[in-house]
Parts: structure tokens; C-alpha cells; sequence
């Protein structure tokens, strides 16, 4: 408050008088407590650290495309994907289901469930992650024969990052429940990124060698520094935010609420991952190091979408306890335009220096400009939709999202099998772009059914809403 009306006098009166009604929207964003403020604010943040993240993630996969070249690169993204794929849905959910209870145990003071649940899902999410990374040490002694040697040994380094990527997803969940968006996404998205090129730039200052293997090592060691030390700063905030006391653990109550969110969030995850393993495992790693740079700064217009989905899940959970109908339809759309016209903008100006943008990852990569253009309809299709998914999880709807899910994975898995052999990478990206269509039709289809609400960035939030069935609490 004190800043804005600092900077308000330090404009030039003009410029200031032209800035007024700015600042008069923006000063309660900034510092009200009412929870569509603070939805907002969230965003805002949530939207600035993606910012800077998408910079720091951009700059550092250019530099490390550089340095290995096509084929290493290739290796090391392709075998990072599975990592983070694999690590996030070892959590089978509770880094999102912690969202959805901490509100309302928020709402009724219930600190022992608080404690209860803050100490389950980290403990939760070392020992299945754990699990997970021994079935996949066991399934490379076994089956590495069928693999390419050169996937070999990154895939083990890859395997031993698995505890950490879970535990660092459920304390991102946690941050996010308590409105705390600094500590919940700078870790993951600006500190690991920043880690891995660091370390990457110094073995390769001491001699190592420029291999996927040695992006690995890098990887691995960024991933523990980063997990390990957010443990400690968030057990300290939690803390000093709740008084020592009983625990009270509702493991089957979670856990029921946490496995269909694992089945939604994990078929949404393959969605937007599986064109990259897909095309790992019918072409060659140069080819799988084009297609990612392509995805991967398409993806630039992905923070928008994850930043306004990070503010309204709270928001969603509260709103569910209230009947009116109209309040949930006012909230659902407003996050589709929050969604839609800044992923619109965002997008437009990346495309208008997508050459540019590849050529920076060398000379091979600007031939998937095509790449962009094919991505970035499938993109706005999800736009205009919003963060539906979110708001029918937090609805308690999450066995239609698996349903819905599972129907739009299947249809991707068809179509990147079918046309990858065809068409090569146009063919993934036709694919992908396809799959999000069918998934933003089918999430508008069932909100439009089962709450009456006409999800749609251009629809008026304040229109009457079609009969359906009530939402559940």
C-alpha cells in the first residue's frame, strides 16, 4: 500500500492521473484479506515467479543444448521427462488432495487434522516414490537389454531422483494450501533449474564430459539440494504457524479423496507428456531434442494457465460450502478469461519470435517453427475452458474427471501412435494439439451437465445458469 502510494507520487501527474483507475483495482489486490483478493494476488504471484521461471527453465535448456548437442540433449530431456512424470505421480494425488482439506480444515480450526495431514503426505510421498524407484531398478536390471545403451545409465541416475521429485511436489501442495505461492513454486521452478545448469557449467568446467549422463548427475544432485533444504524451511513455517498439539490422521478419508485425483492429475500429466516419450521411443534423440525445444517454448504461454490454477483451487474448495450456484458460476468463468486473453497475448508474441527463440538452441532446432504453430491451437483450446479440471476436483467430482481424463489419454496415446510413424514430428504435434481439444470439450461438456454453468472464457459470468443437478459440498 505504502509503495503504490510512493510511486504515486513520484509520477509525473499525467502519467499518474492516466494510472489512477490502476491503481484503485490493483491497491486491494495487494492488500486485502477477501478471498477473491487474495485469489487474485496469489495469481499474481504465482504469475510472476512463472515469469522469471520460464526465463530461467528457457535460458538454461538453450545453454544445455548448446553444450551437448542435439543427440546428448536429446537423451537428457527425454529421460528427465520420465523422471519428473514418474516422480509426480508417485504421490498418487496427495500433493493435490492437501489442497482440497487444508481450507476447510482452515474453515472449522481443526488443527490436529492440520497436523495430522501436513506430516502424512510428506511421509507418504518418500515411501511410495521409494517403492517406485526400486520396482524401476529392478525393471532396468532385468529389461536393459531391450534398451538402448545410451538411455542405460541416465535412466539408474534418473531413478534415484524419484524420492525427491515426490517429496518436493506434496511441500509445493502444501505451500499452495496455505496461499504461501513464493515458497511453493519458487523451489521447483526457479531454485532446481537454476541448480542443474550451475552444476552442469562447473563439471564441464573441470572436465567432464559433455553427455546426457553427466546433465543426469546434475540433475539428481540440483533435485536432493532443493527437496531437502524446502523440507526444512517449510517444517520451520508450519511450525511457527500451529502450536505443538495432537495429530489426527484420516488416512482412509484422504486417501479415497487422493486416488481419483491421482487418476485425473496422472492422466492430464501423460497427456502433456506423453508426445515427448512417445517420440523418444520412435525416433532418435535428435529428433526428440527438436520436438522439446519446440514444446518446451511453446510452453512459455503454460505459466499462465498453472499460475491462475494455482489461485483458484483454493478458491474453488471454499466456494463449494456456499449453495449459490451463481457465486460458483461467477468464480469458474472468471478463471477462464484470467486463463484465456493473457495465454492469447502470450502465446501471439511467442510465435512472432519463434525462429528466433529456436535458432537460439542451434541451427538443427529451427526447423520445428511448424511445431509451435500446431501447439499453440491445442493450448488455446484449454484456455478457453479454463482450470476446469481444478474446479470439478475440488467439486468432489474427481471420478467424472477420470473418466473424462482417461478418454482424452487415450485418444492422445491413439493418435501420437498412429500418427507419429506417418507424419514424424508434425505428426506428435498434430496429435498433442488434437488431444487437447477432445480434453477441452469433454471438461466443458461435463461442468455445462453437472453444475448448469457455461464454462467459457466469452460467456457472461453473471448469466443465469442451467438447471442441474447441486453441486456437492
Amino acid at each position: 500500500m505504502a509503495a503504490c502510494q510512493t510511486a504515486g507520487r513520484i509520477l509525473p501527474p499525467a502519467l499518474r492521473d492516466r494510472l489512477a483507475p490502476l491503481l484503485e483495482k490493483l491497491i486491494p489486490v495487494l492488500t486485502s484479506s477477501d478471498p477473491r483478493h487474495m485469489a487474485q494476488r496469489m495469481a499474481l504471484v504465482a504469475f510472476a515467479i512463472r515469469v522469471v521461471s520460464a526465463a530461467i527453465a528457457f535460458v538454461s535448456q538453450i545453454i544445455l543444448a548448446r553444450v551437448m548437442g542435439e543427440f546428448e540433449y536429446g537423451i537428457f530431456v527425454f529421460v528427465w521427462v520420465l523422471v519428473v512424470l514418474f516422480g509426480n505421480l508417485s504421490c498418487l494425488g496427495f500433493h493435490t488432495a492437501i489442497i482440497r482439506f487444508l481450507p476447510q480444515y482452515h474453515a472449522r480450526d481443526a488443527l490436529a487434522e492440520i497436523r495430522g495431514m501436513t506430516t502424512t503426505v510428506r511421509i507418504f510421498a518418500l515411501v511410495s516414490a521409494t517403492a517406485l524407484a526400486a520396482i524401476g531398478i529392478g525393471g532396468l536390471w532385468l529389461f536393459g537389454d531391450w534398451i538402448e545403451g545410451y538411455y542405460l545409465v541416465p535412466l539408474y541416475l534418473g531413478v534415484f531422483s524419484l524420492p525427491m521429485i515426490a517429496l518436493g511436489d506434496v511441500m509445493d501442495g502444501t505451500s499452495r494450501a496455505h496461499s504461501w505461492a513464493v515458497s511453493a513454486m519458487s523451489p521447483t521452478y526457479i531454485v532446481r533449474p537454476v541448480l542443474i545448469l550451475v552444476l552442469m557449467m562447473l563439471a564441464v568446467a573441470i572436465g567432464e564430459p559433455h553427455t546426457a549422463q553427466t546433465a543426469m548427475i546434475a540433475a539428481m544432485a540440483a533435485t536432493y539440494l532443493t527437496s531437502v533444504s524446502q523440507f526444512f524451511i517449510l517444517t520451520w513455517r508450519l511450525r511457527r504457524r500451529y502450536v505443538k498439539g495432537p495429530s489426527r490422521i484420516e488416512f482412509g478419508t484422504w486417501f479415497r479423496v487422493a486416488l481419483p485425483i491421482f487418476l485425473i492429475e496422472g492422466f492430464g500429466f501423460m497427456l502433456t507428456n506423453s508426445d515427448v516419450v512417445i517420440v523418444g521411443l520412435y525416433l532418435d534423440p535428435a529428433s526428440v531434442a527438436i520436438y522439446f525445444a519446440a514444446a518446451k517454448t511453446m510452453a512459455l504461454v503454460h505459466f499462465v494457465m498453472f499460475s491462475v490454477k494455482a489461485a483458484a483451487s483454493p478458491r474453488f474448495s471454499a466456494a463449494m460450502a456456499n449453495p449459490d450456484r451463481q457465486q460458483l458460476a461467477v468464480i469458474a468463468i472468471e478463471s477462464a478469461k484470467w486463463a484465456f486473453w493473457p495465454s492469447l497475448v502470450v502465446g501471439l508474441l511467442v510465435l512472432a519470435c519463434g525462429s528466433f527463440l529456436l535458432s537460439l538452441f542451434g541451427p538443427a532446432f529451427t526447423s520445428g517453427y511448424s511445431l509451435m504453430a500446431i501447439l499453440f491451437a491445442g493450448i488455446m483450446a484449454k484456455a478457453l475452458v479454463g482450470p476446469a479440471e481444478a474446479f470439478l476436483t475440488m467439486a468432489g467430482r474427481q471420478k467424472l474427471c477420470v473418466a473424462l481424463y482417461a478418454v482424452a489419454l487415450v485418444c492422445n496415446l491413439v493418435l501420437n501412435v498412429t500418427m507419429i510413424p506417418i507424419f514424424g514430428l508434425t505428426g506428435a504435434a498434430m496429435a498433442t494439439a488434437g488431444a487437447m481439444f477432445v480434453e477441452a470439450i469433454l471438461l466443458h461438456v461435463a461442468v455445462r451437465r453437472t453444475f448448469g454453468i457455461v464454462l467459457f472464457a466469452f460467456a457472461d459470468p453473471h448469466a443465469r445458469t442451467i438447471k442441474a443437478e447441486a453441486p456437492r459440498p
